[in-house]
């Protein structure tokens, strides 16, 4: 491996970056499409069931995304200033503190679980969505070693080999969906259940999978990976400094969508399932969206860590413009084609009528978040990730707000409440851009991160 580590603001080196990391991303959302398609067929209310549970796993799992990318910021920068051999103890530093996070995932899963659902859901989906999660939350510790080797290839300019992890990992999850949930290829039916088996094990083998092509490239001996397990503080703070408020602004994100999937529930299983398709729309059509915002943050922290402070703004127009362009191509046919794209995922017409116009809600903050959160990762980037979390919190204040009146208070429909995206997504836009405009990042220069 001797891949220069220094990154440039070249459209091409842009797409180098952002491609490999598109396909790792469309991979698994295929992945949850086909999972989705598969509890659809067990009766209505499982699809509404797996996206209550959905989005609680998502609230660990982002957990971990959010360490994963202020390592990755801080692997990037280290590449940028040639400090290689610093990344392997950034990395194995990271390890102990996922894993310590995990094992309190799995502990509030198995004590608070049962009380939060039970309280919030009607008694059908209760039972369904606990015994799910007590399964789903043992492979916490295993997705977060998975993630962490995105840190370390995206910073160092690896992305390309995320493809294989993934691949693995997907097919895996596919062959085990369809024999656990419905007993075929001779294996035991355990139906909504199975679903959670199957991904436990997909997990785990991703991870294997991952490390294997880690020590193949010889990339344990470039970065001094593994070479000790000897616990450092100081490594470790540095990672908390500037992970933390990333995992609290992702964190408390995504627990507001889980409060808004809550209060859906409070309405009936149809607007339940069309909320849950809503979200593997927002994750199958945000797929390029997200590769961009990571390769916003990667570039900007590799760009400032060579000192060049001056060519950021640039970059982070041009990932805005990539970003932008591809979603248009998406966002043309959702809003054109919204009924057939419908028919083909229900033959319910009552279904595909409600859907309609939350779709097209739906689709147009979707291409408001390609802007918005390429602004936003840039942010990370520089370094200055508490400014991250000052946007968010503000941002979901008004975002509970909104969803509560509209919601409970007005009893407003469905569409309505998912125009709740555009109120985020715009006040995220606001202050990033105006934060990242302000140059006063550019402060940070002095400042190691």
């Amino acid at each position: 491996m001797n891949e220069n580590l220094k990154l440039n603001i070249s459209y091409k080196q842009i797409l180098q970056m952002s491609l490999p990391i598109s396909f790792a991303i469309l991979v698994p959302q295929f992945n949850f499409l086909i999972n989705s398609f598969f509890l659809s067929q067990l009766g209505p209310g499982f699809l509404g069931a797996a996206g209550i549970t959905g989005v609680y796993y998502l609230i660990f799992s982002v957990i971990g995304f959010g360490l994963n990318n202020g390592l990755q910021a801080l692997i990037s920068r280290r590449a940028g200033q040639d400090r290689s051999k610093e990344i392997g103890a950034l990395f194995m530093q990271s390890i102990y503190i996922i894993l310590a996070i995990a094992a309190l995932g799995i502990i509030v899963t198995y004590v608070f679980s049962p009380m939060l659902f039970s309280s919030f859901t009607d008694n059908g989906l209760s039972n369904q969505a606990t015994g799910f999660l007590k399964i789903r939350i043992i492979g916490l510790p295993f997705l977060y070693l998975y993630q962490m080797r995105n840190a370390l290839l995206v910073g160092t300019n690896q992305s390309k080999l995320l493809i294989w992890g993934t691949l693995s990992e997907t097919i895996s999850n596919i062959v085990l969906d369809y024999g656990l949930i419905f007993g075929n290829f001779g294996m035991p039916k355990l139906g909504f259940n199975g679903a959670a088996y199957a991904s436990v094990t997909a997990e785990i083998i991703g991870m294997v999978v991952v490390f294997l092509i880690i020590r193949a490239k010889g990339m344990n001996n470039r970065f001094l990976l593994f070479k000790s397990f000897k616990f450092n503080w100081e490594h470790c703070k540095t990672i908390l400094v500037q992970s933390s408020p990333l995992i609290l602004q992702y964190a408390i994100s995504i627990i507001s969508w889980e409060y808004f999937f809550i209060l859906i529930s409070h309405d009936g299983r149809m607007e339940l399932d069309i909320s849950q398709l809503m979200r593997l729309i927002f994750g199958f059509y945000g797929i390029f969206i997200w590769a961009f915002a990571a390769t916003a943050n990667t570039m900007v922290s590799n760009i400032i860590g060579q000192g060049l402070q001056s060519q950021v703004l640039t970059l982070i127009k041009r990932i805005v413009i990539l970003s932008a362009s591809s979603t248009l191509i998406i966002f043309i046919p959702a809003q054109l084609f919204t009924k057939e794209i419908l028919s083909l995922i229900s033959s319910d017409p009552s279904f595909v009528d409600a859907a309609t116009p939350v779709l097209r809600i739906v689709s147009g903050a979707i291409l408001m978040m390609s802007v918005s959160s390429v602004c936003l990762n840039s942010v990370s980037g520089t370094g200055n990730t508490q400014i991250n979390l000052l946007i968010e919190a503000f941002t979901i204040i008004l975002y509970c707000l909104y969803v509560y009146f509209v919601m409970e208070v007005y009893n407003l429909s469905l569409a309505w409440g998912w125009a709740s995206e555009w109120v985020y997504w715009t006040t995220i836009f606001v202050f990033s851009f105006a934060y990242l405009k302000s140059g006063r990042w550019n402060n940070l220069k002095s400042r190691s991160v």
